[in-house]
């Protein structure tokens, strides 16, 4: 019989850890960490490097929770470098404060670095603002007394047509008025919180056309604001009566004209929306940078200005952006790509009935143009809210026909809705809920601690296996990302008056 050494009786660790009573095996071993580099840089350790599931193409993100291996994403990128998406847009969902503009910031970071262009039409908070300074870029402030945007003001887009000739004039100048006439469709949408009839806006319509001949080059009468609209609408130019069909009734006219012409006034310097419209654009948009509106001085008290700004500046920046590829595809101007910004989307949507439909209009990019697009809201609840299903079947269309989603943490009601638009797993389903629990209290530090899903994010393309992931940010980034100063400025002054210091 084989003698059994004492050596060979002594316990061993396995690749699980110790075995038997007091060991405590794990039941799941974490992945080996992952790091990427260049040829050059890891030249020395060939051929034991290893192929990685994410790509390696666009701006920077974070790592993957599960292997540590960088992340880089970006709807321009995956669309023109990869062919990922079928079209260079997002959408990005997530409860407050986990993140959603970091990781939107980020992007627009690392996309100007590529020579795209960051466009934020509409900076409520703000979150872009310093970022935007920081590169360079243009910062329009708009607001009560603080500047205006003429929602008759055409911008460069009337520029642009006057330098071209043809088919390509002739459309944009289309472009020019129905963009006009959707944003004043929309702004008497926010008043009214209904849409005006049809009869309203082919008045609408005929009376921007009369506009357009009275202010046309040459006339000296520079661009109109919306008081002329009204003035135009009380004159009742035959052209406006017969569209109205008053059947030669002035008086017929007259009432048909009433509730439109009190809406537009309402428009004006002593309505609710204030002046913030009707007023000469105070400082035009540049094409050549990046460009952010920054409307964080409208108070959140101010719901309905707060839409009206969002819609203004969309509308504006979008003509913008479209009369620049109209000169790039005529060879008169270069080309550029922008990465544009809709963020606060479920504070337009919200704010009256049929407004999907004017922001539907907005958005309907050319994916050849060049342009990349951003759609921020805390949640589906924010669409599914709206008052008819069939705005909230079009508003869930935003968010299937976007290229990517990209998720923060979400309650676990929204998973079944979330579910219905992109395909995810149960294990994606937990790590999107568990983002969402509430932050714990730090006793040591006599403060709340972090929410344990701040800066994680769950990207999603069609039926792919989702990409979670951890954003970092960099000391630089700090500094322009920093959203909660003016808490940081009076806490610093109450340290100082009490001769303590902050961290």
């Amino acid at each position: 019989m084989a003698r059994t050494t004492k050596k060979s009786r002594e316990p061993r660790p396995t690749s699980r850890g110790w075995p038997g009573p007091g060991g405590g095996m794990v039941g799941y071993i974490d992945p080996a960490p992952e790091w990427r580099g260049t040829s050059v840089q890891v030249c020395g350790l060939w051929p034991f490097g290893a192929g990685s599931g994410t790509p390696m193409v666009g701006v920077p993100l974070g790592r993957d929770l599960g292997s540590g291996a960088t992340v880089c994403c970006d709807p321009v990128s995956w669309f023109t470098r990869t062919s990922l998406l079928a079209n260079p847009s997002m959408f990005v969902l997530g409860r407050p404060g986990l993140g959603k503009s970091t990781v939107v910031r980020r992007m627009a970071l690392g996309l100007s670095g590529y020579g795209v262009h960051p466009m934020i039409f509409g900076d409520l908070k703000p979150d872009y603002v310093d970022l935007i300074r920081a590169i360079g870029g243009q910062v329009i402030s708009l607001g009560r007394g603080r500047g205006n945007l003429n929602v008759l003001d055409p911008g460069a887009s009337l520029e642009a047509a006057a330098r071209l000739t043809g088919g390509a004039r002739h459309r944009l100048l289309a472009d020019i008025h129905g963009r006009r006439l959707h944003m004043v469709s929309a702004l008497v949408t926010i008043l009214r919180s209904a849409p005006p009839t049809d009869r309203e806006e082919t008045i609408l319509s005929a009376a921007l056309n009369v506009l357009d001949d009275r202010h046309g080059a040459g006339s000296g009468r520079g661009v109109p604001v919306l008081g002329d609209l009204v003035r135009v609408i009380r004159e009742a130019p035959e052209a406006l009566r017969s569209v109205a069909l008053d059947r030669g009734d002035i008086t017929r006219y007259r009432d048909i004209t009433e509730d439109l012409e009190a809406s537009l006034t309402a428009l004006l310097g002593d309505g609710r929306l204030g002046g913030t419209f009707a007023n000469q654009t105070t400082e035009a948009m540049k094409l050549d940078r990046p460009v952010c509106f920054d409307i964080s001085g409208i108070d959140d008290s101010e719901l309905l200005l707060q839409a009206a700004a969002l819609l203004s500046c969309w509308s504006y920046g979008f003509g913008a952006v479209s009369a620049a590829h109209a000169l790039a595809d005529a060879g008169l101007e270069p080309q550029r790509n922008y990465f544009l910004v809709m963020d606060e989307l479920w504070r337009v949507l919200q704010a009256g009935r049929g407004l999907v439909d004017r922001v539907n209009a907005l958005t309907r990019l050319d994916r050849q143009r060049g342009v990349g697009l951003a759609m921020i809201t805390h949640s589906l609840d924010d669409l599914l809210a709206l008052p008819t299903e069939e705005d909230r079947t079009k508003a869930k269309g935003f968010v299937e026909r976007a290229g990517m989603v990209i998720s923060a943490g979400l309650p676990p009601a929204e998973m079944p809705q979330l579910a219905q638009i992109v395909q995810l797993t149960e294990a994606e389903k937990r790590l999107l809920t568990d983002w969402s629990t509430p932050p714990a209290w730090d006793s040591a530090n006599g403060r709340r601690a972090d929410p344990p899903g701040l800066g994680n994010f769950l990207i999603k393309v069609g039926n792919r296996p989702g990409i979670p992931l951890h954003v970092e940010l960099t000391a630089a980034e700090l500094e322009v990302n920093n959203t909660n100063k003016r808490w940081n400025k009076e806490t610093k002054s109450r340290a100082r008056h009490a001769g303590g210091q902050t961290a």
